[in-house]
């Protein structure tokens, strides 16, 4: 007899001892098997790095009771493509969950985050995915509030799943009282970016990367504006980055040698 039950991979980018993660476990072992593999440490802003150049391990644990839970000594994407390969064998789970992420992946941070990177990993594998990010930096940060539009949220896609070559990027503003879900696009919006600099005690120079969060997107239809009005954003997001509206053009420019 079949298991009814569909079976969910748990990912993040925070590392697998981080609250975050725990939380997202809470709200998805209800729906689910579950099985998680996760960075053994942050990798925070990784994007859709993967290891190439030495080996990679991975290590199952038990942390929480009930849960098939695996450490991974690579990136967000390698927790993904391991899973897939080596754990599920080739029998891919019924949907990806990535988070929480400490810290929004809205906007123009879609592109930087290893949350998100995992998530798409997902989608790229037909997996219906979803990568999850909570207003707040902190490793102590509160999810509790977080977790009703998450089984929602989830419950959705398993009933519906997704189309092919698409998956979900849900941002939540920090603390409670929220208004509710609403469905968004990507802002226009970026880091304007400096690096402090600085010497160390062999007088080298050394950077670090600091910036102020620019929208310059006045919508009232994206992500940026429904977390500042207290909306747990949705957004869906592809993976193909062609640029469909160039296409027609380059078709009128001269290429002819």
């Amino acid at each position: 007899m079949k298991n009814s039950k569909p079976t969910i991979l748990v990912v993040n980018d925070d590392g697998i001892t981080a609250p975050g993660i725990k939380a997202l476990i809470d709200v998805v072992k209800e729906l689910g098997r579950v099985v998680v593999v996760a960075p053994d440490s942050p990798q925070s802003g990784m994007g859709h790095a993967i290891t190439i150049a030495k080996p990679l391990r991975m290590d199952q644990i038990q942390l929480y009771e009930g849960v098939e839970m695996y450490k991974c000594s690579g990136t967000p994407v390698d927790c993904v493509k391991l899973a897939v390969n080596k754990i599920f064998k080739g029998k891919k789970p019924e949907l990806c969950v990535s988070g929480i992420n400490h810290g929004l992946n809205n906007s123009i941070n879609v592109i930087y985050s290893g949350t998100m990177s995992a998530a798409v990993e997902g989608a790229i594998e037909s997996i219906p995915s979803i990568g999850f990010s909570l207003d707040d930096f902190t490793y102590d940060a509160n999810f509790e509030h977080c977790k009703k539009y998450i089984k929602i949220i989830v419950k959705q896609v398993l009933e519906h799943g997704l189309p092919s070559g698409s998956l979900l990027n849900v941002n939540f503003p920090n603390g409670g009282d929220l208004k509710g879900i609403k469905i968004c696009r990507q802002a226009n919006a970026k880091w304007a970016e400096e690096f402090d600099e600085r010497v160390d005690p062999y007088k080298r120079n050394y950077y670090w990367l600091t910036g102020v969060f620019q929208n310059n997107d006045k919508g009232d239809d994206t992500d940026v504006w429904a977390l500042q009005n207290r909306y747990v954003s949705v957004v869906p997001v592809q993976f193909d980055m062609t640029a469909h509206h160039v296409i027609p053009i380059l078709n009128t420019w001269e290429f002819n040698v």
